[in-house]
Parts: C-alpha cells; sequence; structure tokens
C-alpha cells in the first residue's frame, strides 16, 4: 500500500472532528432556561400570588400578559449571541421593570401611586394599548431587519469627532459647569440634597414659581457637555494606543471625570439622569463586552425593583426626609416611582371626558421647547403637569409615558405607527452599533457614542414627560454638532 493510500485510509476511519464551541453560546445556553424561566414566569408568579386587596379583572389579566411578553423579550436581548442590542435593552428593561413588574404590584396590593380619576376599564384600555405599541416596537425591529439593501449608492463620509473640536467641548464643559457650580454658591451643595439645590436655584433668581425653564437649562449646559466630554475621551482612550501613550487625553478624562463626579452624582440629580450617565459611561468604555451588558441588562432589573424606590434619599435634606417603612417587598412598588400605567390611563379619561386629542400640540411643544411663552401663549404645557391640573392634583411632577404621549397627541393608530417607527429606528441604531463597535472601531466614530447615550437616555424619554426631557437633548445635540466632522483625512480626525 502506498503512502497516498495509508492516509486515504486514516482519513476515512478518523472520527469526525466537533467543531469548537463559543464560550459566549455555552454561556447562553446555560443562562437560557434559568433566565426565562425566572422572568417569563417566576418573578410574575411570585408578585401576581402575595396578598393583596387587589380584584382578579380584565385589568389584572392584560398587566400579566404584559409582563410575561416583556419578560420573555428582555430575555432575549440579554441571550442575545449575534450582536449587542442597547437601545432595544433599554426599552423591555423599562417596560418590564416599571410598566410590567411594578404595575402589576400595584393591582395585586389594590394601590396606586396617582390617583386613578377614571372607571377600570380605562386601565385596562391603557394595558391593552401599551401591549399593542410593544407589539408595534417588535414589528418596527423586524421590518428594520428585512431592509432591502441599496446599490449603487455613494457612500457618506461617516460623522466623526476633530480633535481640535473635541478639546473645544472639553473646555465648554468646564466653563459650563464652572458657571452652574459658581451659581449654586460651590460644589457643596452639588453633595447636600437636590431640595436644597432647587431653593438656591429659586433665591438667585434662576427659578421662579411660574417657569423652571431658567433652572433646567442651567441644570443642562451644567450636566451635559460634561458627560459629552466624558464620553468621547473615554472612547479615545480605549480604542486609541496612541492616545494611551500620550500625557493630554489622560489628564483630560482624569480632570473630566472628576468634574462628573461633580455635578452629575446621583445626590445632586434625578435618578433617571443618573441612570442615564451610569448607561451612557459603561456601554462606551465596554463596547464589545458581552458580560457587561448581560449584566447591565439582568442587574438592572433587581436594581429597578430593589434599589430604585429607595434612592430618593437625597431628593429632600435631613429634616424633611421620610424613611420608607414597610414589611412587604410589594409595598415600594406601589409608591410615588412608578405611575406611568395609571397615568396613561388617567390620560385616556381625560380624553373621553371631552378633551379630545391635541393632533401634535403636545410634540409640538416639545420639539420648540426653546421658544418661549411669551412669543408662544398657547405653547403646551407639560403633559404630566397639563393631567395633574385636570385632576386636581395638588403634587403636578408627574409622568407622562411615550405611550401617553402619542396617545395624546395622535390617538391609537398614531400611537401604533409611532412605536413601529422607533422599533425601525431602534433596531437600525443597534445594528449601526454592533457594525461600527464590532472590531474596535475608529477612536472618533459617533455611533459608538451616540447610541450608549440614547440607550441610557431612553428611559427618561420612555418615563416622560418628553417636554421635561427636551431640554437635555437639545443641549446635547448642540454639543454633538460642534464636536463632529465629515472630514477623511485621518490627520484631522482621533487617532
Amino acid at each position: 500500500m502506498t503512502v497516498v493510500d495509508t492516509r486515504v485510509a486514516e482519513t476515512r476511519t478518523r472520527r469526525p472532528e466537533v467543531p469548537a464551541v463559543s464560550p459566549r453560546a455555552v454561556l447562553s445556553r446555560a443562562l437560557a432556561v434559568p433566565l426565562v424561566l425566572g422572568l417569563v414566569v417566576f418573578l410574575p408568579a411570585t408578585v401576581a400570588l402575595q396578598p393583596g386587596a387587589g380584584v382578579h379583572d380584565e385589568a389584572y389579566w392584560l398587566q400579566i400578559a404584559l409582563t410575561c411578553y416583556a419578560g420573555a423579550r428582555l430575555s432575549s436581548m440579554i441571550l442575545t449571541t449575534r450582536r449587542r442590542r442597547l437601545i432595544q435593552g433599554s426599552f423591555w428593561l423599562f417596560v418590564y421593570a416599571a410598566m410590567g413588574v411594578a404595575s402589576l404590584a400595584q393591582l395585586v396590593l389594590g394601590r396606586v401611586p396617582t390617583p386613578l380619576v377614571g372607571p377600570r376599564s380605562d386601565l385596562s384600555a391603557a394595558l391593552a394599548l401599551t401591549l399593542v405599541g410593544c407589539v408595534a416596537f417588535d414589528v418596527g425591529v423586524l421590518l428594520a431587519r428585512h431592509r432591502p439593501v441599496r446599490t449603487g449608492r455613494k457612500e457618506r463620509p461617516a460623522a466623526s469627532v476633530s480633535p481640535r473640536r473635541l478639546y473645544l467641548l472639553v473646555a465648554l464643559a468646564f466653563v459650563a459647569s464652572g458657571y452652574y457650580v459658581m451659581k449654586l454658591g460651590g460644589p457643596a451643595v452639588l453633595f447636600s440634597s437636590r431640595q436644597e439645590i432647587s431653593d438656591t436655584l429659586a433665591e438667585t433668581g434662576v427659578a421662579t414659581a411660574g417657569s423652571h425653564a431658567g433652572s433646567a437649562t442651567l441644570r443642562g449646559f451644567g450636566t451635559v457637555p460634561a458627560l459629552l466630554a466624558l464620553l468621547f475621551l473615554t472612547r479615545w482612550l480605549v480604542t486609541s494606543r496612541i492616545a494611551r501613550r500620550r500625557p493630554l487625553p489622560i489628564l483630560l478624562w482624569i480632570a473630566t471625570a472628576g468634574l462628573n463626579i461633580v455635578v452629575n452624582n446621583p445626590i445632586s440629580n434625578a435618578r433617571f439622569w443618573f441612570l442615564t450617565v451610569l448607561f451612557s459611561i459603561l456601554f462606551t468604555a465596554f463596547p464589545r463586552s458581552p458580560v457587561m451588558y448581560r449584566s447591565a441588562l439582568a442587574l438592572g432589573v433587581v436594581a429597578a425593583l430593589l434599589l430604585f424606590p429607595f434612592m430618593d434619599r437625597f431628593r429632600y435634606d435631613a429634616a424633611d426626609y421620610k424613611p420608607m417603612e414597610t414589611n412587604s417587598v410589594l409595598e415600594p412598588l406601589a409608591r410615588k416611582d412608578y405611575d406611568q400605567t395609571v397615568m396613561f390611563a388617567n390620560a385616556i379619561t381625560e380624553v373621553e371626558s371631552g378633551a379630545g386629542h391635541t393632533y401634535g400640540h403636545q410634540l409640538a411643544g416639545a420639539v420648540f421647547f426653546y421658544v418661549p411663552r411669551s412669543a408662544w401663549p398657547d405653547k403646551a404645557l407639560d403633559t404630566g403637569i397639563m393631567l395633574g391640573q385636570w385632576m386636581g392634583n395638588k403634587n403636578t411632577n408627574l409622568s407622562s409615558p411615550l405611550w401617553s404621549e402619542l396617545w395624546l397627541d395622535f390617538g391609537p393608530l398614531g400611537m401604533t405607527g409611532g412605536f413601529l417607527g422607533i422599533g425601525y429606528l431602534a433596531a437600525r441604531g443597534d445594528r449601526r452599533y454592533a457594525l461600527r463597535t464590532a472590531d474596535g472601531g475608529r477612536p472618533g466614530d459617533m455611533t459608538a457614542i451616540i447610541v450608549p447615550l440614547i440607550a441610557g437616555y431612553s428611559f427618561i424619554l420612555l418615563r416622560g414627560s418628553l417636554l421635561q426631557a427636551s431640554g437635555r437633548i437639545g443641549i446635547a445635540v448642540l454639543c454633538l454638532a460642534m464636536v463632529t466632522s465629515f472630514r477623511t483625512d485621518p490627520r484631522k480626525l482621533l487617532r
């Protein structure tokens, strides 16, 4: 037998090689069953079986359906092995925690954080419409996957960051934040309580009883440029060896990180804004880490349900703070934080009482937030405040979830179409982020910064009101426009 025949015979008798299994796939398979059972079955069932004064009516079963659906979709976000879906993951985390488990706990206990002014049927309608919006979001995601490829189209130059403009943004961050700290009388106020900050701004005349536009603008410029500067510098250092060997980027990062500790700490800022800061920094610093992505979503559920209701310790000063005392795990979820579902029901009641839909008036007020009321007397009020005044509620600092905003303006069809488009854009953004960060990407890639920022800020947008959230969006757009460059010369870009 020749040597060739011997090799052929050995090849025929040799066992076929088993393909190597990716550690990520093994981790996903190990997590799949307990995670899905925990989010879809165990946690909702545990909440539903707790003793309480709630009734098992149509709203109750719709709430269970919404919670299980959101849990299944959140599980799929955590277990994905193809790419990290930041915006979609944040969407389903909010729906599952705020409008799923928390709202289910309220129905079980028979207690809501904000009065339900209408009939119980309006609550059922709100839950049904919320579920419709979630399904429409998923349909939009599917449409984005099957988007036809356009051939013969000239590729546009990618948006990137100019080094000189980044240095200008860092300078703007220090000037704006410094002015903010100066108006407060020093950094010590930023480590006291949010109530003391509001009182200080009122004493300086920045905020008045009739308008908080001045204080919101000051806070926005004091916090947003500092955060964006930190994100760009973090991205630069994470992806560029050249930057890590130079002292200037490192020193700027240390100084900007210290600035954010002062102006963007959890003591002086609302909890939802601090979540934006935390999520955007994590996803910018670890763009390719599946462990960080999965941990952020999985631990986000725990934090939202167990820690978030107790994180308002620094909202008031020591004299006015009243600690939450409860023997029930569910009772904190029935307090003031998670009023999104009942506020959607109140919006339905308000429209059906004769007020009617606003046909874009509320959205226009949010888009043109910068127009003063002196020039636009009929400018829309913040939706939460508008509903609070209509309800006769003393506390008008109420939420207005995105479902409520779209439904008030455009009705059920407009709301469904809105979430269809939001799902489409979310999937496109996640896909572009995955492609731009798959192999590290360019240090100054704008998508690698914008998508984590949107993923973090989506908690505020989904909670509402839109008008309340528009100020920081406008400031962020100005800052992004300032640093963006479409040049193709690599010597003029971050490297």
